[in-house]
């Protein structure tokens, strides 16, 4: 992959430096799920094929790839050197990232591999930067609460979304278009940040986030149980919640729980939808809404992933349930 170099034995590099940057942190949505399904030779050669194109677009905004995590990128703009235009860079880079999406899918589908759903956060501050290590192994890197921010912001991003921190919008509200101002809380609960939906810009030039619509069949209320785990991380925990299931759609369900869900917003829900057999489908999905009730919790959530199979029950048993009204 052919990303910008960097010369990290340059004076700026020796040394840690405070500066100013804005930071983008994006996340392929249900990658734990891709993993479990495909062969990973298969799961490796999209990943690559995926950086490669993002990389392409970040070199063209002035970006630079501080690090690959798994299938998370983080880029920074204001490297090496700052400029007043890097938060409308961070922006206009992320929201081609989005477009670039429909294109991949496309190819991915040819190549019999699903599709990918990418959200990304944006946040912008002072960091310190510069070569961290030691002779054994050392790292040109950027450290600061910034980074922190917006990887509690990225956790809380649905497929296709880019949020900015109130920070970001600041430096590019004179050219952006964004939803309403959404509190989430970060650290444990112990703090709230306000974070704005991107849906589009007028700098560098005139771009619009592509929209990916929740909830694009009609949901079916129904009544079964299923079972819920937290995913920590990208592990899945194996504490078992019990849960009821409300209604579903092909894009999404709701269900009522006696227990509060941990501090996560995305979980694995499993569930039997076919009485006359124990096979079990299972689902990534993002909790994107809570209501405390008298007894208990009910969550509403979107589905980040799911293989052929579950897309094809979820379906067919959604379709039945709306035929039999």
């Amino acid at each position: 992959m052919s990303y910008e170099s960097r010369d990290l034995t340059a004076p700026s590099y020796k040394n840690g430096v405070e500066k100013q940057v804005t930071v983008l942190l994006s996340d392929i949505r249900g990658f734990t799920d891709i993993v479990e399904s495909y062969p990973a030779a298969s799961v490796f050669d999209m990943l690559n094929r995926y950086f490669e194109r993002m990389g392409e677009i970040v070199s063209e905004y002035g970006g630079v790839i501080d690090k690959l995590m798994g299938d998370a990128i983080l880029v920074v703009f204001g490297l090496p050197d700052e400029a007043p235009t890097d938060a409308e860079c961070a922006v206009a880079c992320a929201t081609e990232m989005q477009l670039a999406m429909n294109d991949f899918n496309v190819q991915n589908r040819i190549l019999g591999m699903p599709d990918l759903y990418v959200g990304i956060a944006i946040n912008s501050g002072r960091v310190i930067a510069g070569q961290l290590g030691s002779k054994h192994y050392s790292e040109y890197t950027i450290i600061g609460d910034v980074m922190n921010l917006v990887s509690r912001i990225e956790a809380h991003c649905l497929r296709g979304q880019i949020l900015l921190s109130e920070t970001t919008y600041r430096l590019t509200r004179q050219h952006v278009t964004v939803g309403e101002t959404k509190s989430i809380e970060v650290k444990g609960g112990h703090e709230v940040l306000n974070v704005l939906e991107l849906y589009a810009t007028s700098k560098p030039r005139t771009l619009q986030v592509p929209r990916r619509e929740r909830r694009r069949s009609p949901r079916a209320r129904t009544k079964k149980h299923i079972t819920v785990q937290s995913l920590l991380g990208k592990i899945v925990s194996p504490v078992v919640l019990e849960a009821q299931l409300v209604d579903i759609s092909y894009e999404g369900l709701c269900f009522d729980a006696m227990e509060q869900i941990p501090d996560v917003s995305e979980v694995k829900v499993s569930m039997r939808l076919d009485p006359m057999n124990d096979l079990l489908t299972e689902a990534y999905a993002r909790i994107v809404n809570v209501d405390a009730r008298d007894n208990g919790y009910r969550y509403g959530l979107e589905i980040t992933s799911l293989d052929v199979a579950a897309q094809q029950a979820i379906k067919q048993y959604v379709d039945e349930l709306l035929s039999s009204k």
